[in-house]
């Protein structure tokens, strides 16, 4: 019995975090009101949900591009269906597995299991995770902005902020391969940033069709926070805390009401796990791979 509470301490940790924070959410939506709640979902049209879903999945294959990009220039010839059918892959997992195994995991043995170098394929998901933090850093002073009134918060989340860059500081090395190709950083950074513009343009518009309004400069910077602290590993794949600290920041510093603020992080949770769907096409293939021992070694360093 140690010996399984050793092995799974992390998981059980994360799984416990994550009752934790959806049970804060859950109090958080009673004293906002359910009656309001159900109000705002009967405001929402079609369309709206509609356009929100588009630009979800716009970002995604941004995030897909992303990557693509780097590993073509790291010299990994993969066709562009092939790292797509990857990413999603590993949104997928993300989204649906309730285990510590990660996107970037997924995504690293789908890599393998299709014969691309380790090695090369390793660094990209490095260099990706860390093109990703540095635009949303760029947008951060966007939300820091409007936390002006609340030092406590402003300080809690600098601290975020601070590991934040601190994992980018200790993965800088995985750059090595793309210094020498400037053009390639600065394309995927731009593709960073549009993924950013696309996936917060979503919220903007559940927002717009739940019958309030925040300005698409305030929603990016607010959500780039949200990002920044959905990345500590106190949950399983953030659930639960990605949501509450979405409800905490529109409300609080938005001006979005409760009501419409969970809402807003529900359904953007619904609708990243909707796009994902296509990625368990192939994940049975790729899980394969992961519990083959040879691979072990690899995905262990994620």
């Amino acid at each position: 019995m140690k010996t399984w509470l050793k092995a799974n301490r992390q998981l059980l940790l994360r799984g416990g975090g994550t009752l934790l924070a959806i049970g804060l959410l859950i109090s958080l939506l009673y004293q906002g009101g359910w009656q309001d709640i159900l109000a705002a979902l009967k405001r929402i049209s079609f369309w709206h949900l509609a356009i929100a879903f588009g630009c979800v999945l716009i970002s995604r294959l941004f995030v897909t591009a992303r990557w693509y990009v780097l590993l073509r220039s790291g010299g990994v010839n993969i066709p562009f269906k092939d790292a797509a059918s990857l990413v999603f892959t590993g949104l997928f997992a993300n989204n649906f597995l309730p285990t510590t195994i990660g996107g970037d995991v997924v995504r690293l043995a789908g890599a393998i299991q299709l014969g691309h170098d380790r090695a090369i394929c390793l660094a990209s998901i490095a260099a990706d995770r860390v093109i990703n933090m540095i635009g949303m850093s760029l947008a951060a002073p966007l939300g820091l902005w409007q936390l002006q009134a609340g030092a406590l918060q402003s300080l809690a989340l600098a601290g975020l902020w601070k590991k934040g860059w601190g994992f980018a500081q200790r993965t800088l090395a995985s750059f090595t391969i793309w210094l020498k190709q400037p053009s390639a950083l600065l394309a995927a950074l731009g593709l960073a940033m549009l993924h950013m513009v696309f996936s917060s343009t979503a919220n903007y518009v559940l927002i717009q069709g739940l019958g309030e309004s925040l300005a698409l400069w305030k929603v990016i910077g607010l959500f780039s926070l949200a990002y920044f602290v959905s990345l500590a590993p106190i949950s399983i794949n953030g659930y639960g805390v990605q949501e509450l600290t979405v409800t905490f920041l529109l409300s609080q510093f938005g001006g979005v009401s409760v009501a419409v603020s969970a809402t807003v992080a529900v359904l953007h949770r619904l609708l990243m796990m909707l796009v994902s769907l296509p990625g368990a096409i192939s994940l049975p293939g790729v899980m394969a791979s992961i519990d083959h021992p040879s691979n072990h070694s690899q995905t262990e360093k994620l």
